[in-house]
């Protein structure tokens, strides 16, 4: 995975190279904003970490030219500001997360691991399994043609096991890919989730299976 890191606090922007650097990614880094259209235009990337407060241009007039020039790069907002309004700002602009400094790297690190999967379930604009279809681009889910209703949340979460269908999702794995949520989420509001999408999906014949001890299978629901 190539990432492309906009920070203008040196030693910050080096120790998140090096975190970033050890799981195996590609990272390129730069302290202006002004940059970085052009540089997704020249290069492909995977994901952008965009500090809000930059010299020239700010975090925020950065994302809206990106957006602005039809990019869909996953964006991970960087911000030393805890004020609702700037998170609700650099969500409305077209942020997919927000990351309050001084965090830890753990965190970062999950964080950007969630991104990556929930654009890769993202690559193909439908995904299709029985009579369930989700598109993508609409960021809406239908059975036999007929929409269903789904928060942000389930709809991350449906989409990922789609992504993953015939395979054991781990509890770990949804939490870490679902915006807002943490290692603290308790269990009842994953299973709650879990079990409002089972009810769902029921007309589609697909089950969401729990696999004791494990996490989750997305499955046909005549599958023994």
């Amino acid at each position: 995975m190539h990432i492309l890191l906009v920070e203008d606090d040196s030693p910050l922007a080096e120790t998140t190279v090096r975190a970033l650097q050890s799981q195996g990614w590609q990272v390129d880094a730069t302290a202006r904003g002004e940059l970085v259209p052009l540089s997704l235009e020249r290069d492909h990337y995977d994901l952008l970490i965009l500090d809000i407060g930059l010299p020239g241009i700010d975090g925020f007039e950065t994302l809206r030219r990106v957006r602005e020039q039809g990019s869909r790069i996953p964006v991970l907002m960087l911000t030393a500001r805890d004020a609702i309004d700037d998170r609700v700002q650099g969500l409305e602009s077209g942020a997919d997360d927000y990351l309050v400094k001084p965090f830890a790297v753990r965190e970062l690190v999950a964080r950007v691991r969630a991104l990556l999967r929930r654009a890769e379930a993202r690559q193909g604009d439908v995904m299709a399994l029985g009579k369930l279809r989700l598109d993508a681009d609409a960021q809406r889910a239908l059975i036999d043609d007929q929409p269903i209703h789904l928060s942000a949340r389930e709809y991350s979460v449906l989409q990922y096991l789609m992504l993953k269908a015939g395979k054991v999702v781990t509890r770990e794995q949804i939490v870490t890919m679902v915006s807002g949520w943490s290692a603290a989420t308790s269990e009842n509001a994953l299973d709650l989730l879990v079990s409002r999408l089972r009810a769902k999906i029921e007309p589609a014949a697909l089950r969401i299976r729990t696999v004791r001890g494990l996490g989750y299978m997305l499955e046909d629901a005549g599958t023994a």
